[in-house]
């Protein structure tokens, strides 16, 4: 008896040992959308030091090959940890494989090179449309089991590659910009880094350039800037402690992937970086995105599905995300659903996080073509400071500029044309929102959904928020309000 009572006492401690195990199980629970539990990759315990392979941390030597030659053995000798020590690593791109850990000790600056001719042109998906542009500087594909851990950092050398508006800008950084060799005013206030951006942005359709010819893309080789961290069909993906910064586009961006959590990272870019979102998860599944701090010049953390035709055509949602514990400081949006939401997004959790200082705080934008539905979203806990321009924004017109520069024009027309629903129609609908506190924003709410299809099934429960101009209602139905104040001030 005494032997029974022991074994079934051992079995209940493992079964206690195995459930606090995954230290990310307490965010997929009492959730009010099923969701499956997300856990960290598993790596295997080999190490490898980069320092190995040839790679000199002074910051003028090349290490794109020491780079290679490393997550090649550790790929052949089944996955493990490459150990980047303390240092500058400058580089070209990095490509991650299946089983393999990047881990960045303290000090470790992984530097990637201002070299357009070390990034050749890949397919890839940018801005939610099927194109062409410069390969990452880190990537990854098709792999699965991979992170990036550590306590140092990775920078994408964004100066080299994005243009600047000099509305964006200080006096003393525009004079800096002007000064960089190889650019051009492209217009009047309108810096580009190369003749090849002007020429590619010149004939560019929704960041597309006009280009058939091999020769053709080359020539405007340098406007195909990448994001920094392009993560595509990975499955069980772990981004943890580390600092991102200065990316050429997009900072974060994963795709099509499953099982990612990202934890504990700093997410960085100038506030003037021309499309410098912070994180953009695009058509993902079971996602944590958790005690994160983000600073952009776009979005801070943005969820995507693709964009128009290619969106629905891939068809593919992004959906069981949940934000927790996150701050964002600046960009055009502190949480942003859209606008390239064609495959739609679903059963998504934000809570305990706060913006202070972005332009808005939660934003929804689409338009007119996208197709797709958003809904089952929830939001609870929410503390915003210093916004401004609106707390909370439902605008189904977007154009491509941030929500200061089109209140700077004269802001969204009031009255529309209804036009016949399609697959092209975006629905947003089934929205939770809750426990938000806002104080001193620019306007408190605008919900300018479409004619023929307004926003609807919102719910806006014990809402308290400052703001000098009050909430505009066009085209929503069904809002639900318990609790929602609103206090003026000059």
């Amino acid at each position: 008896m005494r032997k029974l009572f022991l074994t079934i006492l051992l079995a209940a401690l493992t079964l206690g040992v195995a459930a606090q195990g995954n230290k990310y199980k307490k965010y997929t629970e009492n959730l009010p959308f099923q969701m499956a539990e997300v856990k960290a990759p598993v790596i295997p315990d080999t190490k490898v030091s980069l320092t190995d392979f040839g790679a000199v941390g002074t910051g003028d030597v090349l290490c794109t090959d020491a780079f290679a030659k490393a997550i090649d053995t550790l790929y052949k000798m089944g996955g493990g940890h490459l150990i980047v020590p303390r240092g500058i690593w400058y580089t070209g791109p990095i490509v991650l494989r299946s089983n393999i850990d990047l881990h960045l000790e303290a000090g470790a600056v992984i530097q990637f090179a201002a070299d357009e001719s070390l990034y050749p042109l890949v397919k890839t998906s940018f801005e939610g449309l099927d194109t062409r542009r410069c390969q990452s500087p880190l990537s990854a594909n098709g792999a699965t089991n991979i992170s990036v851990t550590g306590h140092g950092v990775i920078d994408g050398n964004g100066q080299y590659w994005r243009p600047v508006k000099r509305g964006k800008v200080t006096d003393s950084q525009w004079k800096e910009v002007l000064s960089r060799p190889g650019g051009r005013e492209m217009k009047k206030d309108y810096w580009v880094p190369s003749e090849g951006y002007e020429r590619g942005e010149k004939g560019a359709n929704m960041n597309v350039p006009n280009a058939t010819t091999e020769e053709e893309w080359q020539a405007v080789k340098r406007f195909l800037r990448p994001v920094m961290v392009s993560l595509v069909k990975c499955k069980n993906v772990l981004l943890e402690g580390v600092i991102f910064q200065n990316s050429p586009a997009w900072n974060l961006h994963p795709l099509m992937c499953e099982n990612i959590i990202i934890d504990n990272v700093l997410v960085r870019n100038p506030s003037y970086a021309q499309n410098g979102d912070g994180l953009d998860l695009e058509s993902c599944t079971n996602a944590l995105i958790v005690n994160s701090k983000f600073d952009a010049g776009d979005d801070g953390i943005c969820l995507k599905s693709g964009k128009d035709a290619d969106g629905r055509r891939r068809g593919v949602p992004c959906a069981n995300v949940v934000v927790d514990g996150c701050t964002v400081f600046a960009g055009h949006g502190g949480f942003v659903v859209g606008s390239e939401m064609s495959g739609g997004v679903r059963n998504i959790m934000v809570r305990q996080c706060q913006f202070l200082g972005t332009d808005v705080g939660l934003r929804f934008k689409s338009t007119r073509g996208r197709g797709g539905i958003v809904e089952n979203i929830f939001i609870d806990g929410i503390s915003m400071n210093n916004i401004g321009t609106y707390a909370l924004t439902f605008n189904m017109y977007y154009g491509g500029k941030s929500v200061s520069e089109v209140l700077a024009e004269g802001g969204q027309p009031k009255e529309v044309e209804k036009k016949p629903v399609t697959e092209e129609t975006p629905v947003f609908r089934n929205i939770d929102i809750r426990n938000v506190i806002c104080h001193n924003a620019g306007f408190a709410m605008e919900f300018n959904g479409l004619p023929e299809m307004p926003i609807s099934h919102i719910s806006l429960h014990d809402i308290d928020i400052t703001s000098r101009h009050d909430a505009v209602f066009q085209y929503c139905e069904d809002i639900k309000k318990d609790n929602v104040n609103i206090k003026l001030i000059k």
